[in-house]
């Protein structure tokens, strides 16, 4: 498992308040600012990850709004907006991430802290 740092810890800090108060964030991730709903944050394959509905992003892609992960310990210049979201949204499948721990989520189910 990889080990936290101060920063992964101060970032895994905001994305539970954001996504307690289903507050969108903006966000660098491979070099691209972009701007999220939060949905899930918890470990996955050992890693802390967000599991995020994409609204905006820099980065050129011919699908620039939909369901994205980041790995937490990418995520730089993160910040809780004061615009709000509705909740969860359907996937495409209807199914969920298999999280190892899931930390935090806007849908109803059980987290593990």
């Amino acid at each position: 498992m990889a080990t936290a740092t101060p920063a992964d810890v101060g970032i895994a800090t905001l994305l539970r308040a954001a996504i307690a108060e289903r507050r969108l964030v903006t966000f660098t991730f491979d070099g691209f600012q972009r701007k999220a709903e939060p949905h899930d944050y918890g470990i996955l394959d050992g890693v802390p990850t967000l599991f995020f509905w994409q609204v905006r992003s820099d980065k050129p892609s011919p699908r620039p709004v939909g369901w994205r992960r980041a790995v937490l310990s990418g995520i730089t210049d993160l910040r809780v907006l004061d615009e709000r979201f509705p909740g969860p949204r359907p996937t495409s499948t209807g199914r969920h991430i298999r999280w190892e721990r899931l930390i935090a989520t806007v849908s109803p189910r059980p987290t593990s802290e």
